[in-house]
């Protein structure tokens, strides 16, 4: 028992008792509801509710721990589609000059960039689109491997391709790369405005369905076209010039054409290239027109091409190869297709080894089989400079206001032949090509 006064407001102190129990003021355990109690005794500080005696440090106290040795944060961000995943792409990790991790988040234009990134395949259109942002938005897709997956990767390459064009890639080599074009045929019916493509050694022949695509609108800007050793014949020719031919649409700027490697190829094909107006330089090595044919002579009065002492250097292949946002893209394909050869060739010595397939033949195809022509002689033939400059001031001067261009000049071969005499010489075989396309 124990006594409390209280004072009242009347001024009188009256005495309440109160039972307090005496193991309360006694209890030793640490969780006391009240807290610590302490209490002075002969100069001396006690915890009643604690050990039997304590001292009260003096001088300046240690600095406590927050954290023991050894522990380390995680910190990740719930993501909302998985809930059982967490993403740590929002968060930087840098060290500081001191050595220590310093967690920073990313900024909202790199967090929606990859939000983008990750769902580019619903994306509806790029169309007015910042090209800084978007060449910084293709890096980013190129990084998820959105281009590479088959579900995902010609949406992709279509949304880019639509709305920058030749930014995307404006140089492609293919060269001896025929895996790769009949596996990603789609995709690279999407580029446009290529200004060089190179597909020599491709086994394209005459019937391959990527000859509407080089006929087509989306190559009109096209320059330079690498076809050599592709099996190409006459026939093969005449689809790829009668856009030209017939309705003006086409290759129609094309400068440089390489045809080297085609023996079916004869001076019948040769009559087909007249519609190239602005080619500026032919390689016909290996084809099946001699030096000493009639169709030298047609190149020369109808082309303005005379034969090149030296080999030039727009067919040595060093002048074509793959530029713009897509580059990485085009090294992944071609990487993914030397992978698939050499499982290819595995299973195939294997095959022989244990002699399941003992008549396999790798040069029995119609492309390999074809008599290529031995020590062939080099038929370049290239515009001089300043046959330029004298061609011009001809049609200049024999073309006049009002007057129509005489036989002359399309001798010179500055201009094309008029259109009527084209529509004049179609034959059954034009019309069929036509209908082709």
């Amino acid at each position: 028992m124990s006594g409390l006064a209280i004072r009242t407001n009347a001024g009188e102190t009256r005495e309440v008792k109160e039972c307090i129990p005496m193991s309360l003021l006694t209890n030793t355990n640490p969780a006391f509801e009240f807290g610590p109690i302490y209490v002075r005794e002969q100069g001396q500080l006690h915890l009643l509710n604690g050990p039997s005696s304590l001292k009260v440090p003096t001088g300046k106290s240690k600095a406590v721990r927050l954290f023991q040795k050894g522990f380390t944060v995680n910190l990740c961000i719930e993501d909302g589609d998985k809930p059982n995943t967490y993403r740590t792409d929002h968060i930087v990790f840098t060290y500081t000059k001191e050595g220590n991790l310093r967690y920073s988040p990313k900024s909202l234009f790199d967090v929606v960039l990859a939000f983008i990134a990750d769902n580019i395949q619903h994306v509806d259109s790029l169309i007015g689109f910042p090209e800084q942002i978007a060449e910084k938005l293709f890096t980013a897709v190129e990084a998820r491997k959105k281009f590479i997956d088959p579900s995902t990767s010609a949406k992709a390459l279509f949304i880019f391709i639509e709305a920058y064009g030749s930014l995307v890639l404006q140089s492609l080599c293919l060269r001896e790369r025929f895996m790769l074009v009949s596996e990603k045929l789609k995709e690279i019916q999407f580029f446009r405005g290529l200004k060089c493509l190179d597909l020599s050694s491709c086994k394209l022949g005459d019937d391959h369905e990527l000859f509407p695509y080089l006929t087509s609108e989306h190559l009109v800007s096209l320059i330079l076209l690498y076809l050599g050793n592709n099996a190409l014949s006459d026939g093969g020719l005449q689809k790829l010039t009668a856009p030209v031919r017939v309705m003006r649409k086409g290759l129609e700027n094309l400068e440089v054409l390489d045809l080297s490697g085609n023996p079916r190829i004869s001076k019948r094909g040769m009559q087909y290239l007249c519609c190239f107006s602005k080619l500026r330089a032919l390689n016909i090595t290996g084809t099946g027109v001699t030096p000493n044919c009639s169709s030298i002579q047609m190149i020369q009065s109808k082309l303005s091409l005379f034969p090149a002492e030296e080999t030039l250097e727009e067919f040595t292949h060093t002048c074509c190869r793959t530029e713009g946002w897509a580059e990485q893209v085009v090294y992944q394909w071609e990487r993914l297709c030397d992978r698939r050869d050499e499982e290819v060739g595995c299973r195939t010595v294997a095959q022989r080894f244990y002699g399941m397939n003992k008549l396999i033949s790798l040069g029995t195809d119609e492309f390999s089989a074809t008599e290529q022509i031995k020590d062939p002689v080099k038929m370049q033939f290239h515009r001089k400079p300043y046959q330029d400059l004298s061609i011009r001031s001809l049609t200049s001067s024999t073309i006049g206001p009002g007057k129509r261009g005489t036989d002359q000049v399309v001798e010179i071969g500055c201009s094309s032949p008029p259109v009527k005499c084209k529509r004049t010489e179609l034959t059954l075989d034009d019309w069929d090509v036509l209908n082709y396309y």
